[in-house]
């Protein structure tokens, strides 16, 4: 019985991959790739020369079953996306369910994931938190972030430059002006630029700079029930204290 390794390639610096991917790249049987254009340049750079062979989002529904039966036969193969790991908004679930269906080894190798560095360095809680990927484009993206009103955990969400701007004016709306984000753009490129701010100073950044590149948006939680009872309790203390000290007043 061969095995399914799941690759991460690089979301941005070439430098970033590593040694280990790099061996299993060139010793793996077939490598499946997202798209086979883009990874060729990847693999042409490190003179890896291994027949490549398509899987994407388009086509996985069909070729899962054929590959895991391949694997399951004898044959090893390294599983890459177009960037970062395999199965994080990107193919690679379909394939790695139908390998564990039938026994197959599966080795993911640890490795770049956009969303991770975006969190470590947003100043946010990164103990506990949300991976929400991409909202919905239409239906149902309201009901989403509906639904996230209350999330206390710090919430991720990857966005494209087209619609970052129109993402962040409908955050105002669910999650009010003063909410504390931090958006990152072209991780580990040239041009990595992260925002941090409220929403309305974030937000007001991107509408006077066209947004370029690929986006990882990290939004601050709510606070947690039992953290709004205390400060609702809290603000009902002042409140009181308040309309005492008003009180003596009018008496003195």
């Amino acid at each position: 019985m061969g095995t399914l390794y799941l690759v991460p390639t690089p979301v941005g610096n070439l430098e970033d991959i590593t040694l280990r991917a790099l061996r299993i790249l060139k010793e793996a049987d077939l490598i499946l790739a997202e798209d086979t254009r883009t990874s060729g340049i990847l693999l042409s750079h490190f003179d890896i020369k291994n027949k490549l062979c398509s899987h994407h989002k388009f086509n996985e529904h069909q070729t899962a079953d054929a590959f895991a039966v391949r694997i399951a036969a004898g044959e090893v193969m390294a599983l890459i996306s177009d960037a970062g790991t395999p199965g994080i908004s990107d193919p690679g679930f379909m394939l790695v369910r139908a390998c564990v269906e039938r026994g197959v080894e599966v080795q993911c190798l640890p490795g770049p994931t956009a969303f991770v560095p975006a969190l470590v360095a947003s100043g946010l809680p990164c103990e506990r938190f949300t991976f929400e990927g991409f909202l919905p484009q239409k239906k149902g993206r309201a009901t989403r972030l509906e639904e996230l009103r209350d999330e206390s955990r710090t919430m991720i969400f990857y966005e494209s430059p087209h619609r970052v701007t129109k993402t962040l004016a409908q955050f105002v709306e669910v999650f009010g002006s003063e909410r504390r984000v931090s958006v990152c753009r072209e991780i580990s490129k040239v041009h990595e630029e992260s925002v941090r701010g409220t929403l309305a100073e974030v937000l007001a950044h991107f509408e006077a700079e066209a947004p370029r590149g690929e986006f990882v948006i990290v939004l601050e939680g709510g606070d947690s029930p039992k953290e709004a009872a205390r400060k609702a309790r809290k603000a009902e203390r002042e409140r009181r204290r308040g309309g005492n000290e008003e009180a003596e007043e009018v008496l003195d």
